[in-house]
């Protein structure tokens, strides 16, 4: 099998872990273990970036040096990549980029760095109405298939149900798991608040939310017409006033929901920054789950 997908994410965190320091970058994906199952390995000195929860102060103050305590995972984990579908992400972002590409890019990282730490990874998704299930392997030929499947799903005729397959995965896969949730600021409010204390109850869950493309301010696409938002509306003040408003609303919503579960979220615009947010959501995690 090309490893076409596989290929471009790789370089894609090659180049990111090149512009920052590797402690920082090599200890992102596995933070997402904190509280999970973790040895003590050894200390290492702080570098900008790191946890000051993570210090070891005692060390530190007998060595004069500001000491990190450093962990490694007892055991291989099941990461679950939940991945949204239908109209929703055949939208663009601002950035004009297709938030499908940008779910694909995401979920690639993700995959590839649990490829790389030896873990197991599964997806799953909702192709209108049918749940696409992909069992837990190891490796990156599984990565690449699963980047390669969701490529191919057209998405354009059918509206997302994120809900139904997160009720799916509460009712049919048992076994523990780190989910990361691909979805967008309208399937984060779709989502129950049942649902989520479900899937937080067994799991631990994380939230890539896709932005979306403004009305206004800007050329938006509208998939329902197959066309760009004309001038005339996209100009318009009153209408600019009234989306500020409603995207507010809609973001403070989904942010209050999550933060009740104790879910941690990002927000992608662009591919240019999957990586950062990808290390922030793994940052966040570990501090969200250590307070």
């Amino acid at each position: 099998m090309k490893m076409n997908y596989v290929t471009k994410i790789r370089a894609k965190i090659s180049i990111s872990s090149n512009k920052k320091s590797s402690n920082i970058f090599d200890g992102s994906y596995k933070s997402v273990y904190q509280g999970n199952g973790l040895d003590f390995e050894n200390l290492r000195e702080y570098t900008p970036g790191d946890n000051i929860r993570d210090i070891d102060w005692k060390a530190t103050s007998r060595s004069g040096k500001v000491l990190i305590k450093r962990y490694i995972a007892e055991k291989k984990h099941n990461i679950m990549l939940v991945f949204d579908t239908g109209k929703s992400m055949s939208a663009h972002t601002d950035s004009m980029q297709l938030k499908k590409d940008i779910a694909l890019s995401a979920g690639g990282v993700v995959g590839c760095l649990a490829a790389q730490n030896g873990d197991n990874v599964g997806a799953i998704y909702n192709r209108n109405g049918k749940i696409q299930f992909y069992p837990f392997r190891t490796g990156l030929a599984n990565i690449e298939k699963i980047l390669t499947e969701y490529d191919r799903e057209v998405f354009d005729d059918y509206e997302t149900d994120i809900e139904k397959t997160l009720e799916y995965i509460v009712r049919n896969i048992n076994r523990k798991m780190i989910m990361f949730v691909v979805t967008d600021a309208t399937g984060i409010a779709s989502i129950s608040q049942n649902t989520l204390k479900k899937l937080v109850h067994q799991h631990n869950v994380l939230f890539i939310s896709i932005d979306d493309a403004k009305i206004t301010e800007g050329k938006a696409f509208d998939v329902e017409k197959d066309s760009y938002i004309p001038d005339y509306i996209s100009a318009n003040k009153e209408l600019l006033a009234m989306e500020q408003s409603i995207r507010k609303n809609l973001d403070e919503d989904n942010e209050k929901k999550l933060l009740q579960n104790r879910i941690v979220s990002v927000c992608i615009d662009n591919d240019e920054e999957v990586v950062d947010k990808i290390i922030q959501l793994l940052g966040g995690h570990k501090y969200a789950n250590n307070r």
